[in-house]
């Protein structure tokens, strides 16, 4: 227990003094084999195998795929084909950008890009109808997050690669609760809009608009079907569903005459630093679980969980409160690369769901996104708002509570997540 606890002091000194997640997983790691002898020539046999994965392949084609709809204004089409639809009900206007969050979450799988593509247009078009911009903030704040919990998640084929779980399972166990999520989200809409008397709603879309606008949107819809059809089927696997993804939606946006030559480089460049700087920490940390396994440290740890908590429910209400706890100074990534090869053995030692545990994982790094002063979607749409981090960070305090709503019905009923498996 004291080197688990000397090796964690050492990554938190370094995270501290503001050493870079990836630089001080490697960092530890190095240290750790070079006390014990380990010849450091295995270093970068190590840092190979961290990305030599097929799964992990289709990250950075997720990635390019969310730059090009990005750059291609594809978020403007969802939000007016939802709008024409739901915009003239109370609250409308809200309703309409979480459903833009969730049929965008189904493209790309990045909360970031979500946040980012819907907040372009929602942003301006909500506030210009009386919503408070603290709340039109902490809508889309929070409404980026279902990107990684509405399949294809991101975080969840990180996850699938750590502990060998199945991607496709895990792919169906995150599409009730993000349905559910975004349900919730909808409901809180309407609820705020009651009270909210500022507000004016849009004008009744004509028929004739709502098939124009609905048209307009179609082939990202069907981008988002195809995606989701050909990994349920079978038809492709997750990495090649977003190597078709990004053609097709290189396709859309060419033929919709969307996407310049200097777009498409900017949209190849943001996906690649967004690559190098996963894939640093993705290695970084498959290093430090590697050194980690060698001290014992995970047998240990889980020796001591299976010690102290008699039953999972007081195990996972641990680890909410530490990841929550974390999640103020980590991002999702990296939280999720630090924590699950600890975690991984007392998950399997307690007979605890690896798949709907996943889930849970899932929801609770969803509040590292919305949590200052690391909370990545806060500084999205602060640049996007051009507005302050205390007033984005005060308008996502209410869709907390709806998030912890969420979590606990996933708890007490695992159907959500693992009925459909």
């Amino acid at each position: 227990m004291t080197s688990s606890l000397i090796t964690l002091a050492l990554l938190w000194v370094l995270l501290l003094v503001g050493v870079p997640i990836a630089f001080s997983f490697t960092a530890v790691a190095m240290a750790m084999l070079w006390y014990i002898d380990i010849p450091l020539a295995a270093v970068p046999i190590q840092l190979i195998s961290g990305v030599d994965n097929f799964i992990l392949l289709s990250v950075p084609l997720f990635l390019l795929m969310s730059n090009i709809l990005l750059k291609g204004g594809i978020g403007r089409d969802l939000f007016a084909a939802m709008q024409s639809w739901v915009g003239h009900w109370k609250g409308g206007l809200g309703i309409a950008t979480i459903l833009s969050c969730a049929l965008f979450s189904a493209i790309c799988g990045s909360s970031v890009a979500t946040s980012a593509t819907i907040g372009n247009v929602a942003i301006h078009e909500m506030t210009s109808r009386g919503y408070q911009r603290r709340f039109v903030f902490g809508l889309l704040a929070a409404g980026g997050t279902l990107g990684i919990l509405i399949p294809p998640s991101i975080p969840l084929i990180i996850y699938s690669s750590i502990t060998e779980d199945s991607i496709v399972d895990l792919f169906l166990a995150g599409l009730l609760p993000g349905l559910l999520l975004t349900a919730l989200f909808v409901a809180y809409c309407f609820i705020h809009a009651l009270f909210d008397q500022h507000t004016v709603p849009v004008a009744k879309a004509s028929r004739q608009q709502r098939l124009r606008l609905s048209l307009r949107a179609l082939p990202s819809m069907a981008l988002a079907l195809l995606i989701i059809s050909g990994i349920y089927s079978g038809a492709f696997t997750p990495t090649e569903a977003a190597g078709v993804g990004t053609v097709a939606a290189l396709a859309i946006v060419l033929l919709m005459k969307r996407l310049s030559w200097s777009d498409f480089k900017l949209a190849c460049m943001d996906s690649l630093r967004t690559t190098v700087t996963l894939f640093l920490i993705i290695v970084g940390a498959k290093l430090f679980s590697h050194a980690v396994a060698l001290y014992d440290i995970p047998q240990v740890i889980t020796a001591a969980i299976v010690h102290t908590f008699s039953t999972p429910t007081g195990f996972l209400l641990v680890v909410g409160v530490i990841v929550l706890i974390m999640g103020l100074f980590l991002e999702s990534v990296s939280l999720l690369m630090l924590m699950m090869p600890i975690l991984l053995p007392a998950l399997n030692a307690m007979g605890i769901d690896r798949i709907w545990f996943g889930i849970l994982f899932a929801i609770l790094i969803e509040f590292a996104l919305i949590t200052p002063p690391v909370g990545m979607n806060l500084f999205v749409i602060q640049a996007v708002g051009k507005g302050s981090l205390a007033e984005v960070s005060k308008g996502v305090i209410p869709f907390f509570f709806v998030m912890f709503l969420a979590l606990v019905l996933v708890y007490l009923f695992p159907v959500i997540a693992v009925g459909i498996i």
